[in-house]
């Protein structure tokens, strides 16, 4: 197999998995500034698809809307030879419930946070040279109950740990924000009762476990993703920052 690192040293094609979402729009925007060439993926059956493809032609990025098939993810990886990937994947319970009672499947973390992350990956694992893989778990991420958003994230972890793809894992802390479409009443209210009570414990306590903006966790993750000498490296918001 090639020297991994090679991948990163070619000119940079980045595809996005993820890059609806709040990270993922300002990944985007930071691989954009850098004149990167960038694909961004989008669901095909989104009600927001035309949307985030005409803000994406707006920046000079291209759309992709492969359905979440096994197969049909590892081949778009495949055919789209990129340099970096961003797996930026992620649903939460109020989610899954809405989807069941759309009458969708609602689909779990396993679902997800686990198995979306793994079918990119898989076609990264395939590439020669293999992809840098920039994924986004989360601080304090440790073996949990099955099924559960650490569960997910420990076990996508472990697979890139013992794989030969130079990945990046980012951990940070609470990603909060005004302009956060989504609702997670608990980890905004997190992020603002924990800011005073981190600065009793120093610049340090703050930039590890303080809240994190997703301007500047997108614009660290790609700073992060094009590092040749940061592979196999776990990052937190402390060095996102």
């Amino acid at each position: 197999m090639t020297d991994p690192t090679d991948a990163i040293k070619q000119t940079p094609i980045a595809f996005v998995a993820g890059a609806t979402g709040y990270t993922g729009q300002e990944v985007v925007k930071a691989l954009r500034r850098r004149g990167i060439r960038t694909i961004a993926h989008v669901r095909p059956d989104s009600s927001r698809r035309a949307r985030f493809e005409a803000e994406w032609t707006a920046l000079g990025a291209e759309s992709d809307s492969t359905p979440w098939e096994a197969e049909a993810m590892a081949a778009r990886v495949l055919d789209l030879q990129p340099t970096l990937v961003f797996a930026l994947l992620g649903t939460t319970k109020s989610r899954v419930s809405a989807e069941k009672k759309a009458g969708g499947a609602g689909l779990d973390y396993e679902a997800v946070d686990y198995g979306m992350t793994m079918m990119v990956f898989a076609g990264c694992e395939a590439l020669d040279p293999p992809p840098r893989f920039v994924y986004l778990s989360a601080l304090g991420v440790r073996e949990a109950k099955p099924g559960s958003y650490y569960s997910a994230r420990w076990k996508v972890e472990q697979a890139l740990r013992s794989s030969v793809v130079p990945w990046t894992i980012a951990q940070p802390s609470f990603i909060s924000g005004p302009d956060r479409e989504d609702s997670r009443p608990m980890e905004r209210i997190g992020s603002i009762l924990a800011g005073p009570l981190l600065k009793l414990g120093g610049r340090r306590t703050v930039d590890k476990w303080g809240p994190i903006s997703a301007a500047v966790l997108g614009e660290g993750l790609v700073r992060h993703g094009l590092d040749s000498g940061g592979a196999r490296r776990t990052v937190t918001s402390a060095d996102l920052r």
